[in-house]
């Protein structure tokens, strides 16, 4: 009974801290999400922090258990155990706010590192260090099980915050339920550090029975410089994968919210299986598999397959988990003695930290677009050849697929140099516009994306390139409230400009004041297209998040404020909120209009933007239009909000206006809460 609940307190020690490790991934995030747009590039460079936390953590699990005895351990654990109650509760504090001139990415790992800094570095040393702790003990041998363990927490952890945490918890009960959970983890640890320094004070691990020592010494042989390097290089090429997975599918396949949840859970179920048993993992099985998924992947690149969400999604999700099973599984079976251990993690989280900020914080910078995906794909075939070295025909197939993936990759290059005129990229995604030319010339047309997201198109003709396009058309909710607004100068805010397409409706005495946080956007805009500097209206530039921006701004009396930044799958929710509608309505004239353009083939946020208004006594309308009028149109969904329903009543508004149907008992969102689960269409 003694051993089983000594186990037990193991096994719940790093359970709770694995749990609490992820837990406050989203949770954290989620805090900083509307300082900086929304932008999915927060979440990669959070994944980045975390990366290098959990290997600093796992660098003092390797430092402490080799110079230190075990009483020192406890002595050293407990007392920053207690110091990191300090930063409890976990609430982000708002003087980190950006205001726009600094570099996000270096400003988010800053705040992280102030806010959860000292918990997350004690959390990630308790699966490593509490694991070397139960290799002292006469259990030793299913050391490796305490690591599958901690993966499967981590994967329920992962699932459970927007299934069951998000949609039934604010913000600030989240955070203050974390920091309970926190708190009872740090006693929960603690007395697991104390009863291992009382228990097994020796600094060397139990010794085997007589009958095992030969078996045991020849297990204790230091491992070689070989597979130290593959400790370092396999868990390296899994994170990257998983991050340049995770963009090539929620860019360039689709922009579905929740869609990066699929491949971090895959990932870790790999690790999962891998380490629980060596049964999960079969060469026989998984090196045939590995070996065709690298080419389908990489010929994707180049093919419509890979960018067809039927086949794209399959294809790169399945991938990869195929080739993190390959990855791991390798992994798995150079795991060395119980008393390399913590060294053997310590390369783990290098490698992953490499992987992930190679992708994360170096790829945005010095790839114009995101060919990370396929470098990844020929150094998993190259990193083949270095795990299979002794068998020299599979060693030459590995070494081909490479040159195979890297074939493939340059003709992805090729491609999109042949057929775009700019490749731009930075943290807050990729940029590409090219020219799509059609039968007859006047119709051809110049188009700006982002990933699989069209942000506007202008025709290429000079007699037509102020005519409004794509989800701006005259029949649209926004042209509607333009030819709505008041006769005379006309005050507009755009909260997103695109290619700058609503600037087409500006007329001399007119001003537009466009909000943008992407500086990339406003370059392409002037030297691409001539929406701006063809406008007759006067054209103001504020760059950084709007929302922040029109919280510092005095009044600006807007006729009409366009807040368009909702198609792609990080959807801005900070934007969407309640208190958002009251930094709009303090920007407003009286009889102005708010639209939002809610149009997204994923998400249904019409009432959303309803409820709120209702919240707030305002009037709401929906205008759907299916562009039939015109084939250069898209269909599009606008809501249309103002405080006096008689603006909502002018023509040509009215006759294209309808109700939004609300259903009973859905809160209306804040920056408090907001579940973009529950808006799934």
């Amino acid at each position: 009974m003694e051993r089983a609940g000594i186990q037990l307190l193991f096994a719940g020690t790093i359970f709770s801290s694995a749990f609490l490790l992820f837990l406050v991934q989203p949770l954290i995030a989620k805090q900083i999400l509307p300082w900086f747009g929304g932008s999915a590039a927060v979440w990669s460079t959070c994944m980045v922090f975390f990366q290098a936390v959990l290997l600093a953590g796992y660098a003092y699990s390797d430092w402490v258990t080799r110079r230190l005895r075990v009483r020192a351990q406890a002595a050293l654990h407990v007392g920053l155990l207690l110091a990191s109650l300090a930063f409890l509760p976990l609430v982000v504090a708002a003087r980190w706010k950006p205001t726009g001139a600094e570099d996000p990415a270096w400003l988010i790992l800053g705040l992280l590192l102030a806010t959860i800094g000292l918990p997350y570095f004690l959390l990630s040393t308790t699966g490593p260090l509490v694991q070397s702790w139960v290799a002292r003990t006469p259990w030793s041998a299913r050391v490796y099980r305490y690591f599958s363990l901690s993966n499967l927490a981590s994967l329920l952890s992962l699932l459970s915050y927007p299934v069951l945490i998000e949609p039934r918890s604010s913000l600030l009960q989240q955070a203050l339920g974390w920091s309970w959970g926190y708190g009872l983890f740090a006693l929960l640890c603690a007395g697991t550090t104390l009863l291992v320094a009382y228990r097994w004070p020796a600094a060397v691990p139990v010794a085997a029975a007589p009958g095992q020592a030969a078996a045991a010494a020849d297990s204790e042989k230091p491992p070689r410089w070989s597979d130290g390097l593959l400790w370092l290089v396999l868990p390296a090429l899994a994170s990257w994968l998983l991050l340049a997975v995770t963009n090539h599918i929620t860019q360039n396949v689709a922009a579905v919210p929740f869609l990066w949840i699929v491949p971090l859970s895959l990932y870790l179920f790999t690790f999962v299986l891998c380490f629980e048993s060596d049964r999960w993992y079969r060469r026989g099985v998984f090196l045939p598999l590995a070996a065709g998924v690298l080419l389908l992947c990489a010929f994707g690149l180049q093919h419509h397959i890979g960018s067809d969400v039927r086949t794209g999604l399959p294809i790169y999700v399945g991938g990869l988990f195929v080739l993190c099973m390959f990855l791991h599984g390798e992994t798995a079976r150079l795991r060395p003695a119980p008393r390399y251990l913590t060294r053997f993690y310590l390369m783990l989280a290098l490698g992953g930290a490499l992987g992930g900020a190679t992708v994360g914080l170096v790829a945005p910078h010095v790839l114009p677009a995101y060919y990370e995906l396929g470098i990844g794909l020929v150094l998993t075939a190259l990193a083949a050849a270095a795990v299979l070295r002794r068998r020299n025909w599979l060693r030459a197939m590995s070494v081909a697929l490479a040159a195979g993936c890297a074939y493939f990759l340059m003709a992805q290059i090729a491609s999109d140099r042949s057929d775009a005129r700019h490749l731009l990229r930075n943290f807050h995604g990729a940029l590409i516009t090219f020219d799509m030319r059609r039968l007859h010339p006047s119709d051809s047309v110049r188009v700006l994306s982002h990933g699989s997201i069209k942000h506007g198109e202008q025709f290429l003709d000079p007699a037509r390139r102020r005519e409004p396009t794509t989800y701006y058309g005259a029949t649209s909710g926004i042209g509607r409230a333009m030819a709505a607004a008041p006769a005379g100068p006309r005050r507009v805010g755009l909260i997103g400009l695109g290619a700058g397409t609503l600037a087409s409706y500006g007329r001399s005495g007119d001003a537009y004041r466009i909000y943008e946080i992407n500086p990339q956007v406003f370059e392409l805009a002037d030297s691409e297209f001539s929406f701006l500097r063809d406008s007759p209206a006067r054209i103001e530039r504020v760059l950084g998040d709007a929302r922040l921006a029109l919280e510092r701004e005095p009044p600006q009396g807007f006729d009409l404020l366009a807040v368009d930044a909702f198609s792609g799958d990080a959807v801005p929710a900070h934007l969407l909120t309640a208190q958002a509608m009251d930094v709009y309505l303090r920007h407003m004239k009286p009889d102005g209009i708010v639209a939002f353009h809610v149009t997204n083939r994923f998400l249904e946020l019409a009432p959303v933007v309803a409820r709120i208004a209702e919240l707030k006594g305002l009037h709401a309308v929906l205008v759907s239009d299916d562009a039939e009028a015109s084939r250069w149109l898209s269909p599009t969904d606008w809501v249309l909000v103002a405080r006096d329903p008689a603006v909502l009543a002018r023509e040509p508004v009215r006759a294209a206006a309808s109700p939004i149907v609300l259903r009973a008992g859905v809160r209306p969102w804040t920056d408090d809460f907001n579940n973009l689960l529950s808006v799934l269409k």
